[in-house]
């Protein structure tokens, strides 16, 4: 026989968490179209909120210590920013209008690859099977045409979508505000109205800090760096939208196990096939010595050991993230794989040690 008083908490608790799921989804719902703005928000929070203590500090003065904050995110990150963007926008429109018009055809430079290949590397190819040397020579070039165009047009595309980055800077900016102003408060109450222990609320909040700091001091640091010193090596030897190809280095340096040598390795190899030797092997010895150690020397320094995961978990989080969520998902990835891997953690102590729970 049933109880009618106690069937009615149950029904108020079930339709309370029903609620609560409906207002949750609605509430994200509208904040999707502004995912990125509110990411990036959160993420230089993160990261210059040291300094914002700091001056705190000095100040006294909470609403003066956040502008200037914001003055100089400005300053470090939005007009390097800007004028990359530019010029990045200025040398894909010049390269998509050679493209278009056929004065630029990989075709030629793969043919003059094969013009300066050893006869004994033909030779090889022939006794691997390979004998069809114009069809693949024909493949190689269009392949590497559509790469270049795909890059080139998704270069000018990310320059016409003027006014929805505007809107998402300027939301960005004033999120920012308040998130290094209120920002203790706001992390309080989510603590608080998580329904979890407080040791694995702790824990789980370490991390999400840890990784998004990593994320964006190491890992976007590197790639600047990265690209910057490749860019700068293509403008030495006066290949063409160096900027463009530094941007490229940059972003491919985000993907460990691959990086910027995707760019420069190819072009250090056509340099050495055309005769251009000095210029290859300086190249190669440039990419190896100085773009290569970057990653190695200042990656563990400014990202540290506590995030570390498999160099194959962040190369699949990377990739996979920015598929679901664009370029925002080489730090949306590596974040909910970190995430994944914690709170497994938790259960895997729970299971282990279950005497050990901490309220």
């Amino acid at each position: 026989m049933s109880v009618p008083g106690k069937q009615v908490p149950a029904l108020q608790n079930r339709s309370f968490l029903c609620l609560l799921t409906l207002v949750t989804v609605g509430f994200g719902w509208i904040l999707w179209p502004m995912l990125g703005a509110i990411l990036w928000g959160v993420a230089l929070a993160i990261v210059f909120r040291p300094i914002y203590l700091r001056l705190l500090r000095k100040l006294n003065r909470p609403n003066v210590a956040g502008i200037l904050t914001i003055l100089l995110i400005v300053v470090l990150v939005v007009v390097p920013m800007a004028y990359v963007t530019a010029a990045l926008v200025r040398e894909a429109t010049v390269l998509y209008e050679m493209f278009k018009s056929g004065k630029f055809d990989f075709h030629t430079y793969v043919q003059q690859i094969y013009a300066a290949t050893p006869r004994w590397v033909m030779d090889l190819l022939e006794r691997l099977g390979l004998q069809d040397l114009t069809n693949l020579q024909d493949r190689l070039g269009s392949a590497l045409n559509q790469a270049s165009q795909f890059v080139a047009t998704k270069a000018l595309g990310f320059g016409q979508d003027t006014f929805d980055f505007v809107v998402s800077f300027f939301v960005m900016l004033y999120l920012l505000f308040f998130l290094m102003r209120d920002g203790e408060q706001l992390s309080k109450r989510i603590r608080d109205a998580l329904p979890l222990q407080d040791a694995y609320k702790r824990q789980l909040g370490d991390k999400f800090r840890t990784v998004i700091r990593a994320t964006v001091k190491g890992n976007i640091v590197v790639a600047v760096l990265q690209g910057a010193l490749g860019g700068l090596a293509f403008w030495v030897l006066d290949i063409h939208a160096p900027v463009l190809w530094a941007v490229l280095m940059a972003f491919l340096s985000l993907l460990p196990a691959v990086g910027a040598a995707m760019v420069w390795g190819p072009v250090a190899i056509y340099l050495l096939a055309t005769g251009s030797v000095g210029a290859g092997v300086g190249l190669m010895l440039y990419g190896t010595m100085v773009i290569g150690l970057v990653d190695n020397l200042l990656r563990p320094l400014l990202v540290g050991k506590d995030t570390k995961m498999p160099d194959y978990v962040v190369l699949m989080t990377t990739i996979g993230g920015m598929a679901v969520f664009g370029i925002n998902g080489f730090v949306i990835g590596p974040l909910i794989a970190a995430m994944f891997i914690a709170v497994w953690d938790i259960v895997a102590a729970e299971r282990r040690y279950p005497e050990d729970r901490t309220g």
